[in-house]
């Protein structure tokens, strides 16, 4: 199926609403319990199950709309369904907690295994969107490895060390955004790497 234009602020709301929407939740009942089955589970597992729902919702409804989802959209799709079904299933808040590291640490390891290799997967993956040279794009790659493997070390230290809040609040919030200030001020410095396409009605 091709991919079909939307409306770029739908899309915006789709892809970052389910996580707003969770964080939201969280605040209102992270201080009650609930009784579910005859079990008791906590504000932030009933958050984190009510998201799954949320996220799926809002995949169908890219995938209804643009008829096309991107390999991370499916990726996070899996993740979140896998860990929070983990967390349901055990009553433990400590498995959607480390969601987050083993998905940084992963990119971390796929990315360094190919610059093992003397490849950038980040290339393979991304290529098209980017028109770069190769050595950039091993620059790119390297640096977004170590970028990966510290911030799955710091969701590590700090959802063993901290409240539940303060790693939602930064889960939600301040982790995205690092990462994308990170990605920008990495393309600008590497600007003199950037293959600059052809102007039209130029001499031949």
């Amino acid at each position: 199926m091709n991919q079909r234009p939307v409306n770029p602020f739908l899309k915006q709301a789709l892809e970052l609403g389910p996580t707003l929407l969770f964080f939201v939740v969280y605040l209102r009942i992270k201080d009650r319990s609930f009784e579910i089955g005859g079990a008791e589970y906590s504000g932030f597992i009933v958050a984190t199950l009510l998201l799954v729902p949320l996220l799926l919702g809002a995949m169908a409804a890219l995938w209804w709309l643009t008829g096309k989802l991107s390999r991370m959209q499916v990726f996070t799709a899996v993740t979140v369904v896998l860990f929070g079904g983990l967390t349901a299933w055990f009553n433990d808040e400590s498995f959607f907690k480390m969601k987050t590291t083993i998905v940084y640490g992963l990119f971390a390891t796929l990315l360094g295994g190919g610059l093992i290799w003397g490849r950038s997967t980040l290339e393979w993956v991304m290529g098209e969107l980017l028109p770069m040279r190769h050595e950039g794009w091993m620059i790119l790659t390297r640096r977004l490895a170590l970028m990966f493997a510290g911030l799955a070390v710091a969701n590590e230290v700090i959802w063993r060390t901290q409240s539940t809040e303060l790693w939602v609040t930064l889960e939600t919030f301040a982790f995205p955004a690092a990462l994308m200030v990170f990605l920008w001020l990495q393309i600008m410095a590497l600007q003199a790497y950037m293959i600059e396409e052809p102007k039209e009605g130029g001499p031949s």
